[in-house]
């Protein structure tokens, strides 16, 4: 009894959590979005222009309610967007991921046939459970943002070729997107997501804005800087490029040049903690053991 009450009341806390993120999560989408499909195939009252105009300003509400863009969304859904999470069940899969595997490190811990029961231990290993996910989403969306930076430079250089060709920037967009899919697919799909929002009638500016929140990578927000400001500004977008391509090359090699002078610190600690006992016990372990058997018979006589 005393171990069925912790269970429940973890269950308990895990329901009204869940029933709160339930609660105060946006709804509007789906109903925008099915709204907007209406209007756009003509099924809606095509002679009823005042039935047409309400449910124009009822959608015109609904879209103020909504989040607009990735900057106005939470911190998780930015997390989930950088590691490529972009469906809207994603949320919901991965608050249920962190309450199942809290539920499932506090059970094992209650079990007897394993450990010894005990409150405290099981709580933690709940909270470590409630954690775990979060902190694997985090290192997929490092990774995925690792794998961005490593293909920009490709993008580029084959930006600068398909502007110098004489294509638009968005048919350049359209046409990297296409060529990085098999090298790099992260980019390639984040570049697609250009081209859709471009086709949904999206400012470029936005569109651009919105790729450097979904990557949240700061090669990606500086280029996307330069973009914006050269389509405002009316100046060579193929020269800017080439000079940001240069830029870019410079801060790889400065990176690598700063990874490599880390090295030798981070070396210190295997090296002590490793190493520096094996040489020890083969160094000094044969004159220690000498020592030992020309002393010791001293001491006894002593």
């Amino acid at each position: 009894m005393t171990l069925l009450l912790p269970l429940l009341a973890f269950v308990f806390v895990s329901l009204l959590v869940a029933g709160a993120a339930m609660a105060f999560a946006p709804r509007t989408s789906a109903v925008v979005e099915q709204r907007l499909i209406e209007i756009a195939s003509g099924t809606i009252a095509a002679n009823r222009p005042s039935y047409r105009d309400a449910l124009v300003g009822r959608l015109k509400r609904l879209g103020e309610m909504a989040p607009k863009s990735a900057a106005e969304m939470s911190k998780l859904q930015r997390k989930l967007l950088a590691a490529g999470y972009r469906r809207h069940e994603a949320i919901w899969i991965f608050f249920g991921l962190r309450i199942g595997v809290a539920f499932a490190f506090f059970t094992i811990t209650t079990m007897p046939l394993f450990f010894r029961p005990n409150l405290a231990a099981s709580l933690g290993a709940a909270g470590l459970g409630f954690l775990l996910p979060n902190m694997v989403l985090g290192r997929m969306a490092k990774k995925r943002q690792h794998r961005i930076r490593l293909a920009l430079p490709d993008a580029l250089d084959l930006l600068v070729v398909s502007v110098e060709a004489g294509l638009g920037l968005d048919q350049a967009i359209q046409r990297v997107g296409e060529e990085l899919n098999f090298a790099h697919a992260d980019l390639s799909e984040e570049l697609r997501l250009i081209n859709l929002e471009l086709r949904a009638g999206s400012a470029r500016s936005a569109a651009l804005h919105n790729l450097a929140h979904r990557t949240g990578v700061d090669d990606v927000s500086s280029l996307v800087a330069m973009l914006v400001q050269t389509d405002k500004f009316g100046t060579s977008v193929a020269q800017s490029l080439r000079v940001h391509s240069e830029t870019l090359r410079t801060k790889r090699r400065q990176r690598a040049e700063e990874a490599a002078a880390k090295t030798g610190v981070k070396m210190v600690f295997p090296l002590v903690f490793c190493i520096f006992p094996a040489i020890w016990v083969v160094t000094i372990g044969p004159a220690a053991i000498k020592f030992v058997k020309v002393l010791f018979p001293l001491a006894q006589q002593i």
